[in-house]
């Protein structure tokens, strides 16, 4: 574990607006910077970067944090390799916590790794000279050919398909059984590192290595920071008998034909259901267009992205999973399915729902034609046509209720039946009441429709409704519709006058936070009396968190007050509103006076409400005691009393 020092240290040590810099246009403005945010789409700067106090805060997403923060959620590193990754930028030096012998450990583990991620880059180096340049290997026309049928090898050197080739590292995995072997023992690695990320298999008769992968259009899988971890290489067609002998090959003679795809093993840097295909060069789009597209295979997302639909991804070899939906919940909130249009698409969209409830990722699904993959779509229609697609997809669970019913075709009683427990077991599994009560009534229409176009009339409506109802009833009371609702019939004076006071109280905690250093005027002291509920908790912080030389320190401070309140103070302390101490002093003291005098009427309101309720009954001494205390306020509201 990293020593809390050395965070610290970071902290100090990074300059926020180099760092964000390097990513957003900044332009001064007061005490703060501001550009186009990062995380979300734009047209106006609602991004802050404050240098003095070490935190950002856009005011349109609520994204917010610290230097570590914003290495974290744009590089998608977790806390510790975000941590090293400053401390190597500032160099600031690593101290742990752990005792020496469990740091030699830990060092030794780490260039374990390292090594493998060099192997890696080297192979992905090969595989890139072997089908372009000076060192391509004379079998590489195979693999341009079969980019170039796909419209991705345009010839040119620059421009979108090149980029995107480049991006994604593709290239050619000669034949023969020692091309790679030989092109790492140049490079002095050893065959035994090559083995451990399944880039070379030992042979199963005396002794070295053979190339794994061999005669394939390659493309390197990456991380999220962009380090090649394995690999994926399709198969192509067989070079001709004169090509394979002009350079000394033998033909296969097993018969069968090669895997469509074959795919690195796992090894200590790469577990295929807990990475994605392109989420590295997809995670800024991603971002930015607030939902990731899952799609099915690697040359879609190539396709995609060499026609400018960049926020794609697809799983590795295997179905989707919850740790991959909990890695994409880390750059937005919704994913598309746009699996392909066939029976295995439809079923692995169906089994995309439960990583989705599991890593709390909002599901969508886009309708592809049948035997139409996003490659060949956006190859025939273009990218604009795919990008309608996906902006007219349905919520997931519609989609596959929509999809059941679509192709339900028994009108007989069995077939009914189960149509509605399939469409009920869907129902059931949402966990928001809401949404079930919406797609209950969307399935009682849909299925109705279709059994009336079957023949079959529905003698008993309610009967299907029961069949379909969640086992958790929607309880309106818990919504926060129902509670504004409940809130409106409170007096008007009461509603207006609470949101007064929410106003005033935030203009005194922002003044606060603009200058903390107020906190020692006795004046200022005595006026957050005023102050009540998260607000008065968020003061309270201001004064434990408050440190030397007017400085807060904003994560710390951030994490101790309520979360109703941590967007608009993490907005002021990237971008206060105050210049001056004195500006702010008069601000929060106007504000303290005028919540006093709110008070005092709202106690004036309640007063003559109970007036007019004692007056019918009589009762003379009551009603005088109340009129004394109303006369008492009025006057301490006049500064008479």
């Amino acid at each position: 574990m990293i020593h809390a020092d050395t965070i610290a240290r970071v902290k100090e040590r990074t300059d926020l607006v180099s760092l964000v810099g390097e990513t957003v246009r900044l332009t001064r403005r007061g005490r703060s910077f501001v550009g186009l945010c990062p995380f979300h789409k734009e047209k106006s700067p609602s991004f802050h970067v404050n240098p003095e106090r070490g935190i950002f805060h856009c005011f349109g997403c609520k994204e917010s944090g610290t230097a570590i923060d914003f290495i974290m959620k744009v590089e998608g590193m977790n806390f510790a390799e975000a941590v090293r990754a400053l401390a190597e930028r500032s160099g600031v030096e690593i101290v742990e916590t752990a005792t020496e012998a469990e740091r030699r450990e830990a060092n030794a583990a780490r260039r374990a790794r390292d090594d493998l991620y060099a192997v890696s880059h080297l192979a992905a180096t090969f595989f890139e000279q072997s089908m372009r340049g000076p060192s391509a290997h004379p079998l590489a026309h195979h693999a341009l050919a079969e980019l170039a049928r796909r419209g991705l090898d345009t010839g040119e050197a620059t421009g979108p398909m090149a980029d995107a080739l480049q991006a994604f590292r593709v290239g050619y995995a000669p034949p023969g059984w020692d091309g790679l072997v030989n092109f790492l023992k140049r490079q002095g690695v050893s065959p035994v590192v090559a083995e451990k990320v399944g880039l070379l298999v030992a042979r199963g008769t005396g002794t070295g290595f053979y190339d794994r992968f061999r005669h394939r259009l390659m493309f390197a899988v990456t991380d999220v920071q962009g380090r090649v971890i394995a690999f994926s290489g399709r198969s192509l067609p067989e070079p001709t008998p004169d090509e394979l002998r002009r350079l000394s090959l033998q033909p296969s003679t097993s018969g069968e034909s090669p895997a469509k795809y074959m795919n690195s093993p796992e090894s200590p840097i790469y577990t295929k259901g807990e990475h994605l295909f392109g989420l590295h060069q997809a995670r800024h789009a991603i971002r930015q267009e607030g939902q990731a597209i899952l799609v099915e295979g690697n040359f879609d997302v190539l396709s995609l992205h060499a026609r400018g639909v960049c926020n794609v991804v697809a799983p590795l070899g295997t179905a989707f999973t919850t740790n991959q939906a909990r890695l994409l919940k880390r750059f937005a909130p919704k994913v598309v399915f746009l699996f392909d249009g066939d029976a295995a698409g439809r079923k692995a969209t169906f089994a995309g729902r439960v990583p989705c409830n599991e890593g709390e990722l909002d599901a969508l699904a886009a309708t592809l034609p049948v035997k139409v993959d996003p490659d060949d779509f956006v190859r025939t229609k273009g990218p604009d046509a795919l990008k309608n697609l996906v902006k007219a997809s349905k919520d997931l669970y519609q989609h596959l209720i929509d999809d059941d019913i679509d192709r339900f075709n028994d009108a007989t009683p069995d077939g009914t039946n189960a149509l509605v427990g399939r469409v009920a077991t869907l129902i059931a599994e949402l966990k928001d009441p809401l949404k079930r009560g919406i797609l209950k009534s969307h399935a009682m229409r849909r299925i109705h429709a279709k059994l009336i176009v079957h023949g079959v009339a529905l003698a008993d409506p309610q009967q299907l409704e029961r069949r379909l109802a969640a086992p958790t009833r929607y309880d309106s009371s818990s919504q926060p519709e129902a509670q504004s609702l409940a809130e409106s019939t409170e007096p008007h004076y009461r509603a207006r006058s609470r949101s007064q006071a929410h106003e005033m109280q935030g203009h005194i905690l922002g003044a606060l936070l603009d200058h903390p250093g107020l906190l020692e005027d006795p004046e200022v002291m005595e006026a957050l009396d005023v102050l009540d509920g998260d607000l008065a908790l968020a003061a309270g912080a201001v004064r434990q968190y408050f440190g030397t030389e007017t400085q807060l320190i904003p994560d710390e401070f951030l994490a101790q007050i309520p979360a109703s309140i941590q967007a608009f103070a993490a907005g002021r302390l990237a971008s206060p509103v105050f210049e001056t101490a004195d500006v702010a002093r008069a601000t929060l003291l106007k504000n303290a006076g005028k919540l006093r005098s709110l008070s005092l009427s709202r106690e004036k309101a309640a007063t003559v409400d109970e007036l007019q309720r004692v007056a019918p009954l009589g009762d003379v001494e009551r009603e005088v005691a109340l009129l004394r205390e109303a006369e008492r306020k009025a006057k301490a509201k006049l500064g008479l009393g």
